[in-house]
């Protein structure tokens, strides 16, 4: 039986944290993948009004964005950035959508059995943990800096750099991506876990690693003790896939996932 979905997405928590570019066709694929029929999808979005008013080439590119993701089947709720001056004088920008996510989120769940919602952002734990009260299944989708505590308390949680197909740098990304789910830390190997589709099954947890094959980004060999934060942090790890003699994967040339220059730490 399909189960009526509503996605809801921080779209200015998945930007500053890997998101920027998510193909929002992809994202109601992977609801759709995962026994969704997409009824309600819903984006947040800061606009920069008076940037807007005073730079128009800036405008039509922000216009346009904004267009292309109705175009998806998105309801975008936008949220006015405001400025303000701090304490040393200096001018911060603040668009929070965080309570116009949630009351929507609680009033739209009537009609839904499931909800995916994309951020990951901790504040939203109580929001999860309403919608499941009230019998809704909970996603969480997201990429960086995500809150340990919304991860735990979701029904399932997918990462955005793993999903196939979910940012446009996949489609020239030719090296596979992962996580540890197992280590043994004294004897230097592992198993890594792989989504190879957008299904909750689409899952592959075979992947032999060994710690000889993992570098940091710099080229330098990892310590045992690196090795089992990679796996307790969750690091994404890029690696190639070969063979080995019995048949059974390996991941070779394997390294923490460099994101905006930065590697994941570890």
């Amino acid at each position: 039986m399909e189960l009526k979905t509503g996605i809801f997405l921080d779209m200015e928590n998945l930007f500053r944290n890997g998101g920027w570019g998510i193909r929002y066709d992809v994202v109601k694929d992977l609801a759709e993948a995962r026994g969704g029929r997409v009824i309600r999808a819903n984006g947040y979005m800061a606009v920069d009004e008076e940037r807007e008013g005073r730079e128009p080439d800036y405008r039509r590119k922000k216009d346009g964005y904004r267009t292309a993701i109705r175009r998806n089947g998105f309801h975008l709720i936008l949220k006015t950035v405001k400025r303000y001056y701090n304490e040393d004088g200096e001018v911060v920008t603040k668009a929070n959508a965080d309570l116009d996510l949630a009351i929507d989120a609680l009033l739209q769940s009537e009609n839904l059995d499931y909800v995916l919602l994309g951020t990951g952002d901790g504040d939203f734990v109580r929001l999860v943990q309403a919608l499941q009260n009230r019998g809704k299944r909970v996603d969480v989708l997201a990429f960086a800096n995500v809150s340990s505590d919304l991860k735990e308390v979701a029904d399932s949680f997918v990462s955005g750099f793993m999903a196939p197909g979910l940012t446009p740098q996949d489609s020239e990304r030719t090296r596979m991506r992962g996580i540890l789910r197992y280590v043994e830390e004294e004897r230097g190997f592992g198993f890594i876990m792989m989504q190879t589709g957008l299904r909750q099954e689409d899952q592959r947890d075979d992947v032999f690693c060994h710690i000889r094959d993992v570098k940091q980004p710099n080229g330098s060999s990892v310590s045992n003790e690196e090795f089992e934060r990679m796996r307790a942090h969750g690091a994404i790890l890029e690696f190639d896939l070969e063979k080995q003699e019995d048949g059974r994967d390996r991941a070779a040339r394997v390294s923490p996932l460099m994101w905006s220059g930065n590697p994941v730490r570890v």
